[in-house]
This record gives C-alpha cells, sequence and structure tokens, in this order.
C-alpha cells in the first residue's frame, strides 16, 4: 500500500492553511522536496495570492533563477545579522557596486543570483 510523497503531503498542508482564507500567509521553505517544475507552481499559486492582496512570507532556499525573478521583496541574511532588506532584482545592482578587500560582489551573467548570493553570504561577512 503506497501512502503519500513528501511533496503531496507540503501541498496538503499549505492548501489546509489556506482554506481559511488568511489576509497573511508565512510559509517556511514551502518548496524544499518539491522538483523544479512543482515548485514554480507553487510559487506561481503563491503570486496569485499576493495578486488577491494577501502578503506570502516565505523562506526559500536556492530557489531557481527563475524562481527568483518572481519575488518582490527579499531579506538576505549572515551570521545573523541583514545584509540586504529591498527590491529582490534591485539586490543584484546593489552587490555588485560593494567593493571589499578589492573584491567586487557583482553576480556573474548568467548565474544564478540565489545561488550566488548564498555563496557570497557563506564566505564573506559583508557589512552592512
Amino acid at each position: 500500500m503506497k501512502g503519500v510523497s513528501g511533496g503531496e503531503r507540503k501541498r496538503t498542508s499549505i492548501g489546509v492553511e489556506l482554506i481559511t482564507n488568511p489576509h497573511m500567509v508565512f510559509l517556511d521553505e514551502p518548496t524544499t522536496g518539491l522538483d523544479s517544475f512543482t515548485a514554480n507552481i507553487l510559487v506561481d499559486i503563491l503570486l496569485e495570492l499576493k495578486n488577491e492582496n494577501k502578503t506570502i512570507v516565505c523562506t526559500i532556499h536556492q530557489p531557481t533563477s527563475e524562481m527568483f525573478f518572481k519575488f518582490d521583496r527579499l531579506m538576505l541574511m549572515a551570521e545573523g545579522r541583514i545584509i540586504y532588506f529591498g527590491d529582490a532584482v534591485q539586490a543584484i545592482d546593489y552587490f555588485g557596486k560593494i567593493v571589499h578587500d578589492g573584491i567586487r560582489f557583482k553576480c556573474p551573467e548568467h548565474k544564478n543570483p540565489g545561488d550566488y548570493f548564498m555563496e557570497i553570504m557563506s564566505k564573506e561577512s559583508i557589512p552592512v
């Protein structure tokens, strides 16, 4: 006898929370364990909810580049401190202007910004 998959369980859990039609939704890593296609569908559903004037707050670890560009706002934290909070797309330019110890933090062309930010946050403690 087969049970439900982790992805099915996660989607069902999110659906149960949405039944009450909340004004604000907090999701902790809702795409973890999902394949990239299903994860993108989930983010598209969250965007639909946002367009219905709902506030969606979620943590996403290493989103695909397609998924990264769907987010309005971005908060990046390193060593327990906020190093960026603002428009998600503007984060690329923001870090591109930072020079620390002669190193420019410009995201390489054709690199996933989510992956790049994870790399620099784990390698450097960027002053706020």
